[in-house]
């Protein structure tokens, strides 16, 4: 293999990659490049990582015409927004295609062999996110940087909603006395209201709680939540925050900053849409519901179903769950808490057979998923994805099950990043 130049180069980006990265080639070989865009022609310093090869940004000689400035004066180092200087259509076309080519060239599914849907396009690019992880740095919250653990101190974000844009410049001197002693700062909004989560590594003290109760009741949040490393987490306050099922307004779904929420809430209630349009229940369909979280899908799914059961392992999600079902009085809904897959073993043993399947995984995507529909006789699975490759590799192992994919529809839930929803529907 030949020596890499010493001396930065000249590339010219061709498309953008799964993580969001400009693609290149160099002597047959392909560059990764963060932080460059189609079309743009630049000078990279060359670095051998592992089996892949990166350049390392020193120029941009001639921009995309997608190019654009950044409003944010931390895009350049924070991990967050990687495609702020990327123009939203050019953002658009990129998920759609970055979806379909990974369908293609990790799962084998050719983009001819179902339908494609167009992108559905969240209704606001910025001041969206209702959720954010942050991290202790020097008396100040922060996010990660791009492509590492360094910590960069954030003290308003432009990517949130206004309730909380400028909530972590605010927080983190209150928080001061759980910097030493925390892992993570969860923020979430709903609306007006605004609460916060601290996990910390070892168990809730006296200390903790004097902090989280001063912060709430100085900038007048809802609650907080502190999560021990073992152990029940300690509310403050009211940190469940109430929202409204998608679809079902009469129905309450609450949300805590300790448990998983879609962060866009626009753009969630079309991706609510879209999974309920390509499952499509009918009231004699049993449907089975895998990673239900706090019921986001679960109650409108049930208005037309026979019955929903939702699988569940964090209980926090469960315990939502089944407070949106007592108060809404949705009767035909059940949780279980547990591994998805060790719940599916239980009730294959237990002879029970369901219709429907909807699967909303996390980024490692659903092991196993394929033989548990199978033999639980699914005749159709909806399958809600936030990572590219693992929905392409659970795809592959859907079909070599015998499900024929039907359709594709891939959501904007992020915008100004390249992460991706997508709701894909498979049928026996």
């Amino acid at each position: 293999m030949q020596p890499l130049p010493e001396t930065p180069i000249e590339l010219t980006i061709e498309r953008l990659g799964q993580l969001g990265e400009g693609v290149a080639s160099w002597q047959g070989r392909t560059v990764f490049v963060p932080g460059a865009f189609p079309g743009d022609v630049v000078r990279v310093h060359l670095e051998q990582q592992g089996k892949v090869l990166r350049g390392v940004l020193r120029q941009v000689t001639v921009p995309s015409k997608d190019r654009r400035p950044s409003p944010c004066l931390l895009s350049a180092e924070c991990g967050g927004c990687d495609w702020l200087e990327l123009a939203e259509p050019a953002q658009r076309a990129a998920k759609q295609e970055i979806v379909l080519s990974t369908l293609e060239h990790l799962g084998h599914l050719p983009r001819d062999r179902l339908t494609v849907r167009p992108l559905l396009v969240a209704p606001r690019d910025t001041g969206y996110r209702r959720r954010a992880v942050m991290h202790f740095a020097k008396g100040a919250l922060a996010y990660f940087g791009r492509r590492s653990h360094e910590r960069i101190p954030v003290f308003a974000c432009g990517a949130l909603t206004p309730v909380l844009a400028t909530l972590p410049g605010k927080l983190a001197p209150l928080l001061k006395p759980l910097a030493k002693d925390a892992d993570e700062v969860h923020l979430l909004a709903e609306g007006s209201k605004a609460a916060f989560a601290v996990m910390l590594m070892g168990p809730v003290t006296a200390r903790h709680v004097e902090a989280a109760e001063e912060a709430v009741r100085r900038l007048r949040l809802e609650g907080a939540v502190l999560v021990p490393r073992e152990g029940s987490p300690r509310l403050l306050g009211k940190p469940a925050l109430r929202s409204l099922s998608p679809l079902r307004p009469e129905v309450p779904l609450y949300l805590r900053p300790d448990s998983f929420a879609q962060a866009h809430a626009e753009a969630n209630v079309g991706l609510v849409t879209a999974a309920l349009y390509e499952l499509a229940p009918r009231e004699t369909d049993a449907v089975l519901e895998l990673y239900s979280g706090n019921g986001n899908f679960t109650f409108p799914l049930a208005a037309t179903a026979s019955s929903v059961l939702g699988v569940e392992s964090s209980p926090v999600g469960v315990e939502l769950a089944q407070r949106s079902a007592r108060e809404g009085g949705v009767a035909n809904v059940r949780f279980i808490q547990g591994d998805a897959r060790k719940v599916c073993e239980g009730l294959l043993a237990e002879g029970r057979r369901f219709e429907l399947c909807l699967a909303d995984p996390p980024r490692t995507g659903a092991p196993g998923l394929a033989r548990q529909v199978s033999a639980l006789g699914m005749r159709r699975v909806v399958y809600v994805a936030c990572d590219p490759a693992s929905l392409a590799r659970d795809a592959a192992g859907l079909v070599e099950a015998g499900y024929k994919p039907l359709a594709l529809q891939v959501v904007d839930m992020f915008p100004q990043t390249h992460h991706v929803e997508a709701v894909m529907s498979f049928e026996r």
